[in-house]
């Protein structure tokens, strides 16, 4: 069959975005009034300079910008808050459909590093994806100099794939991006998650 007269292979959703709740987090859907701890995040060269669609400088109307996206209702993704229960916004977990794939991006107010709390985060909110799509896998990525992230990533069950540059928006140039698969059988959850 000639593949323009195909039909587009339909891809199936999640769900809504949950409220996941770990041993020391509460993962929940982005809302407006993260808007002002998002920008003061984000607006951290240590964080922003690993992100690749992130602008430097961030403002609380960039912030806004997105969460009028995010919050709309109208996208199959899932974007979660990270908060420690108190309902303060420290970071972000989003497993985003793009190009027919489903991609993992997450982040965290720089001084919440080395907590342990991403990869709680990040294994929580894999865990609850990969129970309603038990037949999906996720991609990922991470800039080769953010050798934090790629750790994670490998201890989750990630593959690195391969190296490219993408253009980061913070750092006006070039960088080389490790690209990551999870497959359902490979993921291994973190404790705590």
């Amino acid at each position: 069959m000639n593949a323009l007269l195909e039909r587009p292979r339909a891809i199936s959703a999640p769900g809504p975005c949950p409220i996941i709740e770990t041993r020391r987090l509460v993962l929940r859907p982005h809302r407006m009034t993260d808007a002002d701890a998002m920008a003061a995040s984000l607006n951290d060269w240590q964080v922003t300079r690993m992100l690749s669609r992130v602008p430097m400088p961030y403002h609380r109307e960039d912030a806004r910008d997105w969460l009028r996206r995010t919050c709309s209702g109208r996208l199959a993704d899932w974007h979660l808050a990270i908060t420690e229960g108190d309902d303060l916004h420290i970071g972000s977990v989003s497993l985003e459909l793009r190009h027919g794939q489903w991609h993992l991006g997450y982040w965290l107010n720089r001084f919440y590093w080395g907590q342990g709390l991403m990869t709680e985060a990040v294994g929580a909110a894999l865990d609850r994806f990969l129970r309603r799509m038990p037949d999906g896998e996720v991609h990922s990525g991470a800039f080769a100099d953010n050798a934090a992230s790629l750790r994670l990533q490998e201890r989750l069950g990630f593959e690195l794939l391969d190296c490219r540059d993408v253009f980061s928006l913070a750092r006006n140039a070039m960088v080389p991006l490790i690209d990551s698969r999870l497959h359902v059988q490979d993921f291994r959850r973190p404790k705590g998650a």
